[in-house]
């Protein structure tokens, strides 16, 4: 059975070519927009891995998202893949191995992605 993973950005052509990029190496694919968008699929279905845009309705909407998914039992475990250009707007480096609980996350990979980078890190985390 395909692996499910789940896009939260409100960029709807990253959401799509990603999309379209990871549903052709064989992995179900769904999406959503927002925060509030993805919380909401998320209770009606599981997904293996979420892929999570930080910057969306507010600068750190992503981050707050991540926190939810951590309290929630039903998600608590599944990996998160954040993909950001925030190092870029804001300055700040995001190093999820020195954050420790503070970044719940499994990695960053940084925007615009190379698909090729992206395959290899859901192909790591999800083993």
């Amino acid at each position: 059975m395909a692996k499910k993973i789940l896009i939260v950005d409100d960029d709807p052509d990253l959401r799509d070519a990603t999309q379209i990029m990871l549903s052709g190496a064989g992995y179900e694919v769904v999406g959503a927009s927002s925060g509030a968008e993805a919380m909401a699929l998320l209770d009606k279905q599981a997904v293996d891995l979420i892929l999570l845009d930080v910057m969306m309705e507010t600068d750190t909407e992503g981050f707050h998202l991540a926190y939810k998914i951590r309290e929630n039992p039903q998600t608590k475990d599944v990996p998160i893949l954040m993909i950001t250009c925030i190092e870029e707007k804001t300055g700040e480096v995001l190093e999820p191995d020195k954050a420790g609980d503070f970044l719940p996350v499994q990695g960053f990979l940084r925007k615009p992605l190379d698909m090729a980078q992206l395959q290899k890190k859901i192909q790591t985390v999800l083993k």
